[in-house]
């Protein structure tokens, strides 16, 4: 895996790499953040291991702040963020698919 990453990192000009890498932290700060709202209308009094201010406020706004960067990349980027998070998916539930303990019928 590494020698691949390694191919990837050696042919791909850095500002290509620097944008997927933009994009990806993004789309997961989005998520945290959309994470945060969630949980705390579904969970109000579960205990948490960190507090986040102003809520809902801050949570919303990083997720606006968070899109708006994400729109200003290119195009290519985003065929590429897309590509790259269905071979996620795809590896992901394939995998949980195969070793599910629930799947296979183990208690």
């Amino acid at each position: 895996m590494g020698l691949f990453f390694g191919l990837i990192g050696a042919l791909v000009p850095l500002n290509v790499l620097a944008e997927l890498i933009n994009i990806g932290t993004l789309a997961a700060f989005s998520m945290v953040s959309i994470a945060v709202l969630i949980l705390r209308r579904t969970h109000p009094d579960m205990p948490r291991a960190f507090r986040c201010p102003g809520v809902p406020v801050v949570p919303v706004l990083a997720v606006l702040a968070c899109l708006f960067l994400m729109l200003n990349l290119q195009a290519v980027t985003w065929i590429a963020f897309v590509v790259w998070l269905a071979i996620g998916l795809a590896i992901y539930f394939g995998y949980s698919r195969w070793h599910s303990k629930l799947g296979r019928g183990v208690e």
